[in-house]
This record gives C-alpha cells, structure tokens and sequence, in this order.
C-alpha cells in the first residue's frame, strides 16, 4: 500500500489539522511497535494512518465510527487485515487478541495523553517532556480524560509495560514532532 495514496485519502476525507496530526502520531507508533515486534512496518503503520479515516463523517452518531471506514478502504482496495485492525480499534476495551488491533487500539489513546503533556508545558514540545511526566499525568484522571486508560493499558497484553509502551510512543512521536507541530 503506498503511502502517498493514503495521504490523498486522508485529504479526501480528513479536514481537520488536529485529527490528521493524531493519525499521524497513531502511525509513528504503531511503526515504532511493529519494529518492536518484528512485524510489517507498512501494514501497521498505514493502519495507524488510516484508523479515523470515517471520524469526521461519523459526526454525532459514533455507531458508525469503523463502519464507514470499511467502505472507503474497500473500495480503495486495502488488504482485508488493516480493514480489521481499524474497524477493531473501535471496539476499545474489548478489542480481540490480535496483536495489531491491540496495538492500534493502545497507541491511539496514548497520543492523545502525551500530546495533551506536551501542550501543558511553556515550550509547547515533546522534548520538554520525558516518559516519567507521562506516567504522573496517566494518574491524573481529571487531565487528557478523553485519553482512555485502560485502552493505554491494554499494552500489557502485548508484553510491554506502560512505562515501555508510554516510552516507545513518545520516542515515536519525536521523530515526527515538526509535522505534529510539537
């Protein structure tokens, strides 16, 4: 699947700046985790990039958040496993044991924790925040509450702790930190 196809989608479909820079992140991470792993870095990083494809034209009614992503990546000829993994990312808590879905599921709540962490501080940038800062913040459940904690969490079931996962995710982000504009 190439890349520059999917970006064009995303400008199909994605208007919002901060949706597509929270796709972007998702799909830092999930290549971060893929080389972790030694899994297709393009799969799972282009599920990551894709995952919110339909967001916006969900609007209010969120049953149809996966739905409509599955129409649009059918018709655009996505391998049936990443049409999985983002219609699985929706099922948060209860996704299935499938590593990548656990994966998708993990790293999308997580961006948003740590771009929330990065927002807070005078300098407006991943690097003036370090894995620690996030591992505090993740006890605070009054800040980044739209950052779902068990779905963080479900990292564990992939053998990682949530320091090392929280780690990975900020690493990954860094690397992409002037497109996320942090």
């Amino acid at each position: 699947m190439d890349r520059d196809f999917v970006l064009s989608l995303l400008e199909r479909y994605v208007k919002s700046d901060n949706l597509r820079k929270h796709m972007l992140a998702t799909e830092a991470i999930m290549r971060a985790l893929a080389r972790r792993f030694n899994q297709n870095e393009e799969i799972w990083g282009i599920a990551g990039l894709i995952h919110d494809i339909d967001y916006e034209l969900c609007e209010d009614d969120t049953t149809k958040h996966g739905k409509l992503s599955e129409d649009i990546l059918k018709d655009a000829d996505f391998p049936e496993e990443i049409i999985e993994a983002v219609k699985a990312h929706v099922k948060g808590v209860e996704v299935d044991n499938n590593p990548m879905h656990i994966a998708l599921c993990s790293a999308d709540a997580v961006n948003g924790l740590i771009i929330a962490g990065a927002l807070i501080k005078p300098e407006k940038s991943l690097s003036a925040i370090d894995t620690n800062f996030i591992l505090k913040r993740f006890k605070e459940k009054a800040f980044a509450r739209g950052a779902n904690r068990e779905e963080i969490k479900l990292c564990e079931k992939l053998g990682l702790s949530l320091e090392e996962f929280i780690s990975i995710s900020l690493s990954a982000m860094r690397e992409i930190h002037e497109e996320l504009g942090l």
